[in-house]
């Protein structure tokens, strides 16, 4: 059997990754699931480790993971790092693979029909650029203090993520920098990219600064098939997406290796700790993001048939609150796996 890892995490990431999990064993994989629930801020505050060494081995040793959130207002923000920069860096997760894809018109903030119906990926660079905490703080607490947050632009990794970008293509990539004003790594995009972009004739080619690409984006979505981005323009325009597809609740989203083909899969809509415990957290995203981990192990079909029903339950209604239904975190879960 094939082993992959949970950890459900803090605040929903329980609630909603419990049905990501009952999706999976609904059906019928050759799949042992090995859940680290204890990897948590309540594990944080007694022992002052996050991910220990000996779970951190039981991830690597898995096939994949799928993540809940993480995230506690009783502890510093070093906690959610310790989990998800290890993770990120030490199994080096380059990739960070977003799709928005509109399930429902109902569901959409734009006015004009013919824009609704997003179909996108957004492609993220995961480990290096603002991101990467280099920097400093120069004469801390005075008025003549100085931060520096360093933007971290390597030709090996720029080059890696626009080679992911364009082997997922099926039409069009457009690269989104600022090469305009952040002139030095926007240069090592911007040449990598002309690189690139030249041994894949078969592809419509486009580049957006960041500001135009997300005007565009609000404008009309349907022109994007693959948007490529640095992590900061990445996760600025990913969450727009999402907004776009019918908001946070419903977008899943895996940070890969594109060597090896580990993935960590989550949906992103964070702990949602104003709604913790009250049983009303969307888990349609967890369990989009069960059916992206499938989906990169090989059950290509078993995935689709996942979206299919998340499809049919938004199309019934079947839904939480946030998307204008009445039903329970678990109710929807379940109304899920029986359109499978």
């Amino acid at each position: 059997m094939t082993t992959i890892t949970v950890i459900p995490g803090d605040g929903i990431g329980p609630e909603v990754t419990h049905q990501g999990t009952e999706t999976l064993e609904a059906l019928g994989l050759a799949l042992d699931i090995d859940v680290l629930d204890h990897v948590n801020a309540e594990t944080y505050l007694q022992t002052r480790t996050a991910l220990s060494d000996d779970d951190f081995a039981r991830v690597r040793a898995s096939a994949s993971t799928l993540l809940g959130a993480v995230g506690d207002a009783r502890v510093d923000s070093d906690y959610a790092r310790q989990v998800l920069l290890r993770l990120r860096i030490e199994l080096d997760l380059f990739v960070n693979y977003r799709p928005a894809r509109l399930f429902h018109d109902r569901l959409s903030p734009l006015r004009q029909p013919e824009h609704r119906p997003i179909d996108c990926v957004i492609v993220r660079e995961n480990t290096e650029g603002l991101y990467s905490q280099a920097g400093g703080v120069l004469r801390s607490g005075t008025e003549h203090e100085t931060a520096l947050d360093v933007d971290i632009n390597t030709f090996h990794g720029v080059s890696r993520i626009l080679d992911f970008a364009f082997s997922i293509a099926t039409r069009s990539v457009c690269m989104v920098d600022k090469s305009n004003a952040v002139r030095h790594g926007g240069q090592l995009w911007q040449r990598c990219f002309q690189e690139i972009s030249s041994r894949h004739p078969e592809l419509e080619i486009t580049h957006e600064y960041v500001d135009a690409a997300a005007m565009k984006l609000v404008a009309d979505p349907t022109r994007f098939d693959v948007i490529v981005a640095n992590n900061s323009y990445g996760d600025i325009l990913s969450d727009l997406a999402a907004e776009l597809a019918g908001g946070l609740g419903t977008s899943a989203s895996a940070n890969i290796n594109g060597a090896t083909g580990f993935g960590l899969f989550e949906p992103v809509h964070g702990t949602a700790p104003d709604i913790a415990g009250q049983g009303i957290a969307n888990p349609i995203g967890s369990i989009l993001s069960a059916a992206l981990l499938i989906e990169r192990l090989g059950y290509t079909a078993e995935a689709q048939a996942v979206r299919n029903a998340v499809n049919v339950a938004i199309e019934a209604g079947q839904v939480t609150p946030d998307l204008g239904g009445q039903l329970s975190t678990k109710d929807a879960g379940a109304a899920i796996r029986a359109h499978l």
